[in-house]
C-alpha cells in the first residue's frame, strides 16, 4: 500500500479479514454516459469497474467520495446522491480474504478530463454496460440504469 494509506498492507489484511470493509463507489454520470475504469490490480484484473475505495477511520463518507474521485479519476465531483449499497461476496475468492460493502453514489464531474491512477489502465464512458464487469457492480448498475440515465 502507498504511504498515503492509514496502515500497512499486513494491517489491512489483518483488519479486513475480521470485519467487512466500508467503501464508497463513485458512479460518475456524464452527458455521454457512465464512467468506468479498467482494473489492473490482481483482484478482478482486466474487468471494468465503478471507481471506489475504502472509507478511512474518522473520514466523512462525503469526503471519501470526493477523495476517491480525485485519486481514481483525477477529477472533482459536484453532486452526490446515494443510490444504495453493493455487497461483494465474490471478493473473498478474488483477494483471498475479507469482503466489502460499498455505498454507491451518483455524481457529476466538474471537469471532463479524467486520468486513471495506478490501479487502472484505462477510463472509458459507457452508454450501455460492458459484459466484462465485476458481477456485483454489473448487477447493481443494471438494476439502477434507467434511474441513472433519466433526464
Amino acid at each position: 500500500m502507498s504511504s498515503s494509506k492509514p496502515f500497512s498492507l499486513d494491517e489491512f489484511k489483518d483488519i479486513y479479514s475480521k470485519v467487512p470493509r466500508l467503501c464508497v463507489e463513485v458512479i460518475v454520470k456524464t452527458p455521454e454516459g457512465v464512467v468506468l475504469s479498467l482494473r489492473k490490480l490482481p483482484s478482478w484484473y482486466g474487468k471494468w469497474h465503478i471507481p471506489g475505495g475504502t472509507v478511512f477511520y474518522k473520514e466523512k463518507v462525503a469526503d471519501a467520495v470526493k477523495r476517491v474521485a480525485g485519486e481514481e479519476l483525477g477529477i472533482k465531483i459536484s453532486s452526490q446522491e446515494l443510490l444504495g449499497y453493493i455487497e461483494y461476496p465474490s471478493e473473498g475468492k478474488e483477494v483471498g480474504f475479507g469482503t466489502s460493502v460499498g455505498l454507491a453514489f451518483l455524481c457529476s464531474a466538474e471537469a471532463a478530463s479524467m486520468k486513471p491512477n495506478n490501479d487502472a489502465s484505462e477510463i472509458k464512458i459507457f452508454k450501455s454496460l460492458p459484459d466484462n464487469m465485476i458481477d456485483e457492480q454489473y448487477n447493481f448498475l443494471k438494476a439502477k440504469w434507467e434511474y441513472i440515465n433519466k433526464d
